[in-house]
């Protein structure tokens, strides 16, 4: 079964109600599954419980506000629902490895040295590459400020496109001997800002000829608009004469999106395949070998 739809329902309510109280029955209800069923069916999507996945994004979006504004460090405990400021520095400790207001007197400096500009929109992201129809057109980077987990997520923008159709991606490519006879589910937390016509992930396999063998660009389930951080995927068979694997994510249109947590992992084969088939039409015979046949009329 794919539990994308229901996955991403619950981690959307979640993200909506962080400064909320979320118990695991509340959060299960939205699911529609009991407590037990759906938790199992979390940690195995994401790799974490949902309590785990909870606090992780509180403590993230804790960091934050200790950088980006004067609350005190109980109020921010208190608004992301620690029961003490005690409790809160443990959490906070344990992910960031330091008390929170060592965190902000040392980090704050450093996050607002460059005038207070939260992005790096320097083209040079280690590892990626811009590619597109018009990627001079785009723009990508790493954001301080809007993050999923960690100290940085990376992005994508548009800057100048003009026509319909231009589009771009941040993208990698990589060797598929490792993978080959495996299926591979590449997920990644990506969030928009008034993206059109649409965002999402992709990866293509290809063999020595630079043929494609397997394919997903999410263009049956786009991301659009302005949306949430959430968690998306895609699952491809890596056939046995795979030669190169390409991924990234692609931004056709105007907006603006953000991506954290990429990954890369192993699944059996009861996980579904997302793969798009890609067909050609081809004629019996040749034809117009004269080049006297018109065009739009075939005579």
């Amino acid at each position: 079964m794919n539990y994308q739809p229901v996955l991403q329902k619950t981690i959307d309510y979640i993200e909506n109600h962080l400064h909320d109280t979320l118990t695991s029955e509340k959060v299960a209800a939205q699911a529609g599954f009991s407590p037990f069923h759906f938790h199992r069916i979390f940690q195995k999507e994401t790799g974490m419980t949902a309590t785990d996945y909870i606090r992780r994004r509180r403590l993230t979006n804790a960091a934050l506000m200790l950088l980006y504004t004067d609350e005190t460090i109980i109020q921010i405990a208190y608004h992301f629902h620690f029961n003490t400021q005690e409790s809160f520095t443990r959490a906070f400790k344990k992910v960031y490895q330091l008390p929170p207001g060592q965190y902000r007197k040392i980090m704050s400096p450093i996050i607002h040295s460059n005038g207070g500009n939260q992005m790096d929109n320097q083209q040079n992201v280690k590892g990626w590459f811009l590619s597109g129809s018009h990627p001079h057109n785009y723009q990508m980077g790493r954001d301080q400020k809007v993050i999923h987990q960690g100290r940085y997520s990376g992005y994508l923008k548009s800057v100048t496109v003009q026509e319909e159709g231009e589009f771009a991606t941040m993208m990698q490519q990589f060797k598929a001997e490792k993978f080959i006879g495996k299926r591979i589910k590449l997920s990644a937390f990506i969030k928009t800002e008034k993206v059109q016509p649409f965002c999402g992930m992709w990866m293509r396999v290809d063999n020595t000829a630079g043929d494609v063998l397997q394919f997903d660009n999410m263009y049956d389930r786009p991301i659009q608009n302005d949306t949430n951080w959430n968690l998306y995927s895609i699952v491809l068979d890596i056939p046995d004469n795979s030669s190169i694997i390409s991924f990234g994510v692609l931004l056709s249109g105007t907006g603006h999106v953000w991506v954290d947590g990429v990954k890369f992992e192993e699944v059996d084969q009861s996980v579904p395949v997302t793969h798009i088939e890609i067909s050609q039409e081809f004629l019996d015979e040749p034809i117009n070998l004269s080049f006297e046949e018109d065009v739009l009329t075939g005579e």
